[in-house]
């Protein structure tokens, strides 16, 4: 009976890709919240969103980690080190002991440290080419888990994000749908009883013809790629000028999830 979460991270965490009614995002942290405020009496739950896009993994320790300290919740989630690891010439070896020093900070902090894996990326066109980079990094997360004794949220095995209806138009954040897979499998990866399967298959699609995918990648490269290694060679984050959400109420959560379902 977990009486406080706080969610700890970038992008992901924040909820990039699932629109609330108003400038913000929901995202499966928010979502996962409220399916632990249902497990308890009304009012008798604290929920804390400390993600910001962009964020890097000493960024994120610097910001956010002391926070967590200070509000000593029952659980945390930590998803960090992808933005890293997505930087051209960085080690996964070298990350993953920053992200061990951190989950041993935070397992001081909160009863228990939720620890994310990356992706499968072989279907995401940008992010490729670093999947054995990626697997590499999620067999160290996995084994400061067995370490520290932390739940893992495996994210490369849900085969349902495969998918492209999971992910946002940008290709590198998730849809909506694909946040709530995730929020399920959180409440998996924490034995509890899901009001869903998060790898039910999709409902099946037309064939799109060879025209129709050229078209759509000429559209992203021009919408959301250009712009991204803009950003990158101006030494830009799109979190520049983001503030973590902070505290929520799942109560006002579901008022946004429902106001743009």
């Amino acid at each position: 009976m977990i009486g406080s979460y706080v969610a700890v991270g970038d992008s992901f965490t924040e909820g990039v890709g699932d629109p609330g009614p108003d400038e913000a995002f929901v995202g499966w942290a928010d979502r996962f919240a409220v399916l632990l405020a249902d497990r308890r009496p009304e009012g008798d739950f604290r929920y804390t969103n400390l993600a910001v896009r962009g964020r890097l993994l000493d960024q994120i320790v610097a910001e956010q980690v002391p926070r967590v300290a200070r509000l000593a919740p029952d659980l945390v989630s930590f998803a960090a080190g992808g933005n890293d690891i997505i930087r051209p010439g960085t080690d996964p070896d070298e990350v993953a002991e920053r992200f061990e020093r951190a989950v041993a900070a935070l397992t001081a902090a909160a009863g228990t440290v939720l620890v994310t894996t990356g992706f499968d990326t072989r279907g995401v066109p940008v992010l490729r080419h670093l999947r054995g980079k990626i697997a590499t990094y999620n067999g160290h997360v996995r084994a400061v888990a067995d370490r520290y004794g932390c739940p893992v949220l495996d994210l490369w095995s849900l085969r349902s994000v495969q998918d492209r209806r999971a992910w946002d138009a940008d290709r590198l954040h998730l849809s909506p749908e694909g946040h709530t897979r995730v929020a399920l499998r959180a409440g998996q990866a924490l034995g509890l009883r899901v009001p869903a399967d998060p790898d039910q298959p999709w409902p099946p699609l037309p064939p799109r013809g060879t025209l129709g995918v050229r078209r759509d990648d000429v559209h992203w490269a021009r919408e959301y790629l250009v712009p991204w290694i803009g950003r990158r060679l101006r030494g830009e984050s799109s979190g520049d000028h983001v503030i973590a959400k902070g505290a929520l109420s799942p109560d006002d959560i579901k008022v946004r999830i429902a106001a743009v379902a």
